[in-house]
């Protein structure tokens, strides 16, 4: 009923084989189901009575046994109607699905409670990745939750101390590479291709990316079985977007709803190797040697996601497009201003991408969009400390406060 298959040559893996690539030519993989079976299966589910969250959809993923399962009551995340925001953007119908509200405060879980359980499955005992921030976090809550050992690489220069943070105090081996994020990769790719004894758990790993398609699950559900018309999404390694688009794509192929969204990915300037290969029409990207932008989530050259990218982009009809760093700080603050929603830089680039699209009139203000927030603000405070206004000093008395309410109407 699911296999592995890969996505250029479609050579065929058993499910539970520890493989990360194919071995016949070196490309991604990804999980297939046989859709008929899984319509036979879904029929004798209550799974639509169970509260939203990532293992509501349990039967839509690739795992054997429920007993193994390792969570932290991830999903079931705000899809927060914003009108003041999209009045203000002159949008009618815009929402923010909130992925901060996840338990270590990034869509990440989503992926890796699935990952994690994974193996759990497989019997595996020590896990590994590389990453900015996010994914640290996630994988070491995980592997603390399962009880085995997690070692994690980051790469030199800036990462957010709210992420290094929850990596350290989750009991993670934390390794400082003297390096990029895509140098801390391949060091681990290589590392689990050697030594069978350790798991890897980045965006290349299938069964990783089939937790996060559960968020697309969701939004059909929140949106009482409709899709939106556009699902804008912040694009780092990539594996985001095409998960979702997976997860559409399978709500479709099921029948829970009518018609498809278009994806559109938001890069920043400073590391948008594939916002470029799509504005440009071509079929691969050109890997950006030193990507360098203040959303640290999304700063990375060589995402290894990118042909799964570009693929969900073009088969959904959408587009990608860049914002700068300003751009990006901008819409973090309004979001905050206007909502209430405290997110990182990162995830502020979608709604700086909704700004700019309107701006370019290419979004249409009279359909339903949804703004994916990828995390939450508190990951990287640091940012905001240096950018917004100081607190305010005043004496200990009550004159000089009421002064800063300023006059009566």
């Amino acid at each position: 009923m699911i296999h592995l298959q890969c996505i250029a040559c479609g050579e065929k893996y058993g499910v539970d084989e520890i493989i990360y690539s194919c071995k016949r030519c070196g490309d991604l993989l990804e999980v297939k189901y046989d859709y008929e079976a899984l319509k036979t299966k879904l029929k004798k589910s209550d799974w639509q009575r169970l509260p939203l969250s990532v293992w509501r959809y349990k039967d839509f993923m690739p795992i054997h046994d429920s007993s193994k399962i390792v969570s932290l009551s991830e999903g079931g995340t705000g899809l927060h109607p914003c009108k003041r925001l999209g009045n203000l953007l002159g949008v009618k119908q815009l929402y923010v699905k909130n992925e901060g509200e996840n338990p270590t405060g990034s869509f990440k879980d989503r992926g890796m409670t699935v990952g994690v359980t994974k193996a759990i499955e497989l019997g595996m005992n020590n896990v590994i990745c590389a990453s900015t921030g996010n994914t640290a976090a996630s994988l070491a809550a995980y592997a603390a939750k399962a009880g085995i050992q997690c070692i994690v690489l980051i790469p030199s220069g800036k990462i957010a101390y709210g992420k290094l943070a929850q990596a350290t105090v989750y009991g993670a081996r934390v390794v400082q590479v003297r390096g990029n994020f895509d140098q801390a990769l391949k060091i681990v790719l290589e590392l689990s291709e050697k030594n069978r004894r350790v798991y890897l758990l980045n965006s290349v790993n299938p069964y990783r990316v089939e937790g996060q398609k559960s968020l697309a699950y969701e939004i059909c559900d929140q949106l009482n079985h409709k899709a939106p018309d556009k699902v804008i999404v912040p694009v780092g390694n990539a594996g985001n977007i095409s998960a979702v688009w997976k997860g559409f794509s399978e709500f479709y192929e099921l029948g829970f709803i009518s018609r498809l969204p278009q994806m559109i990915g938001i890069q920043s300037e400073g590391a948008a190797p594939i916002a470029q290969a799509v504005k440009r029409g071509r079929n691969e990207i050109v890997p950006i040697d030193q990507p360098e932008t203040i959303a640290t989530a999304i700063r990375i050259g060589f995402p290894i996601s990118w042909k799964k990218a570009l693929r969900a982009i073009r088969e959904s009809k959408g587009t990608a497009e860049t914002v700068t760093d300003r751009e990006i700080l901008e819409a973090q603050k309004m979001l905050a201003k206007y909502e209430g929603l405290f997110v990182e830089p990162a995830s502020a680039s979608s709604i700086a991408g909704l700004k700019k699209l309107i701006e370019l009139e290419e979004i249409d203000k009279n359909e339903v969009i949804v703004c994916v927030a990828t995390g939450h603000g508190l990951k990287d405070p640091d940012v905001i400390m240096q950018t917004c206004e100081r607190p305010f000093e005043v004496d200990a008395e009550v004159k000089s406060v009421e002064v800063l309410l300023g006059p009566s109407s």
